[in-house]
């Protein structure tokens, strides 16, 4: 159906998970017509997606929470200290429909296209069922992490097993039981799906490429108590959340970690390991991200816990990561995933030495010989934070797109908008803080100065807004410059885009932190929405 010609409405929103929905509820509370297009076949967004086994978030289950509402902080209950996949789709089901939004949602239809009408200040946003819609506003909120790297192994159409990907898993389940399984890919998804497949399977070859540093979770049920202790102070809670460098709370750091002996220093990252926290061991000193010297005594603490945990000497050499400094890739929160390489049936296959070549009929052929499976799981990871946009065309001015213009690395103002793309809102996009911060936190920042400005232009008669290309450049070299002073642009990493062969390597997230994030976007917005080009008179 082509609804081109029919009235614009007021926005689109592509996505319907966290973002997404929450970007659709307040747009519905000003009163606007909107929509929002969701690919697949249910909402949820990652929660969603990804329903591989061991799947559950990083972030503890009540910090990775919305916060707009306090009514519905005190009507969930978590079960877990760090909630599974199935519960927090379930608490995304329950915000949809306590806030009315799922029929507002077009399920099982993907964007495909998006071009920019200069003259009437609208954008005309294709689908792949054939609906065409026309609206004022367009906001991605497509996701960080949602479009799935290509394992970029040939022979996959061969393989005569099984065949999954992490972040595709079926809805329907899928047993191992008396199952030859290979695992690809030791990122956080494999990570927390090689312990769960290795108490079902027969056997379990993981192929290993680059080693992470995984930290215990330390997972539990949580106790009423201490449930009812954080709501009876969730407002000051969520305000300290919004207040702090990454969405959590905590007190910083106020020392080098130089500064410490070695005895201080290991009693520090025991606290810091034994916490279960993904930044407990950030949290002991300063300058873990920004010194080698300093990052290397706690890479060391790490490497001495993996040759602790896993009892065969050379296995636990190949699991102890050498190449990057820690936390310059994402750490991974885990479940007994160095014990289960103690496991009889559990091996790991080192491919620096000896690589893939392709996939056969039978299983996986290395340079060392073929390894035959019933099931192969790539667990690739993702073409992170600029994956998602640009797998839509979409096309600004002058019939400029967006992959033309990020053909050397993203350019986006306050990681929200690209000059020349009027109109057009980022969620969690390139050149923000997302994926180093809790996102929940994150995001509610960012849709709100998203509606703010929407409101703003809408009450002062305005139909326009575009980011200036100086303040965009200014941005980018801003966000460089901070990425400079850390150690994160030394990893071959995704938040570095070297996961996706071809794509330009530039830090992708923006390190000054959340609060210096909100910040600058506050001052933005509070000088006239400075730093943006904004415009009336457009026909409709």
């Amino acid at each position: 159906m082509d609804d081109a010609s029919a009235r614009p409405i007021d926005a689109v929103v592509v996505g319907a998970g966290l973002s997404g929905l929450y970007q659709l509820h307040r747009l519905r509370g000003l009163g606007l017509e909107a929509v929002a297009f969701e690919a697949g076949e249910d909402i949820g967004g990652t929660w969603y997606w990804n329903r591989y086994p061991g799947a559950r978030c990083d972030v503890e289950s009540m910090s990775y929470s919305y916060s707009f509402s306090p009514e519905l902080d005190q009507e969930w209950e978590w079960s877990e200290r760090y909630a599974s996949q199935p519960e927090i789709l379930r608490y995304v089901h329950h915000v949809a429909d306590r806030f009315g939004l799922r029929g507002h949602v077009r399920l099982r239809t993907r964007v495909t296209r998006a071009a920019y009408d200069e003259d009437r200040h609208t954008w005309r946003i294709a689908t792949d069922t054939g609906r065409t819609v026309t609206a004022r506003f367009l906001v991605l909120a497509s996701g960080c992490m949602s479009r799935p790297k290509d394992p970029g192994i040939p022979g996959a159409d061969l393989f005569r097993g099984d065949l999954h990907h992490t972040a595709r898993w079926p809805r329907e389940e899928v047993s191992f039981a008396g199952r030859r399984v290979a695992v690809i890919g030791t990122g956080c998804s494999g990570v927390q799906a090689i312990p769960v497949i290795a108490e079902e399977a027969a056997a379990l070859t993981v192929f290993q490429r680059t080693p992470a540093y995984a930290l215990p979770a330390h997972n539990r049920p949580l106790r009423s108590a201490e449930t009812a202790e954080l709501k009876a102070r969730y407002p000051e809670f969520r305000t300290a959340q919004r207040l702090s460098r990454g969405g959590t709370v905590f007190d910083p750091p106020t020392r080098s970690a130089l500064e410490a002996d070695a005895a201080e220093r290991t009693a520090a990252y025991e606290a810091g390991w034994d916490s279960g926290l993904l930044s407990g061991l950030l949290r002991t000193y300063t300058d873990i991200l920004t010194d080698a010297e300093a990052n290397e005594t706690v890479a060391e603490f790490v490497r001495s816990k993996i040759r602790s945990i896993v009892t065969d000497p050379a296995t636990a050499e190949l699991l102890s990561p050498r190449t990057f400094p820690f936390a310059t890739k994402r750490p991974c929160l885990d479940t007994g995933y160095y014990a289960t390489y103690n496991r009889p049936h559990v091996r790991l296959v080192d491919l620096r030495t000896t690589p893939i070549e392709r996939l056969t009929p039978r299983g996986v052929l290395t340079s060392d010989g073929e390894h035959a499976f019933d099931t192969i799981v790539f667990a690739t990871g993702f073409d992170a934070l600029t994956g998602s946009q640009l797998a839509i065309d979409i096309v600004g001015r002058a019939g400029v797109t967006l992959r033309e213009k990020w053909a050397d690395g993203p350019r986006h103002h306050l990681g929200l908008m690209s000059a020349g793309f009027p109109n057009l809102f980022t969620v969690l996009g390139p050149l923000s803080p997302s994926v180093l911060t809790n996102i929940a936190v994150s995001l509610e920042q960012q849709v709100d100065w998203i509606t703010d400005c929407i409101a703003h232009l809408r009450s002062n008669g305005l139909t326009e807004i575009d980011a200036a290309p100086g303040a965009e450049a200014a941005w980018g070299a801003h966000a460089a410059e901070v990425a400079a002073r850390t150690l994160y642009p030394s990893a071959e990493s995704w938040y570095t885009g070297a996961n996706v062969p071809g794509k330009p390597r530039v830090f992708l997230a923006y390190a000054g932190g959340l609060d210096r994030y909100r910040a600058e976007c506050d001052a933005a917005a509070r000088n006239g929405y400075e730093g943006f080009v904004l415009s009336a008179g457009a026909s409709s």
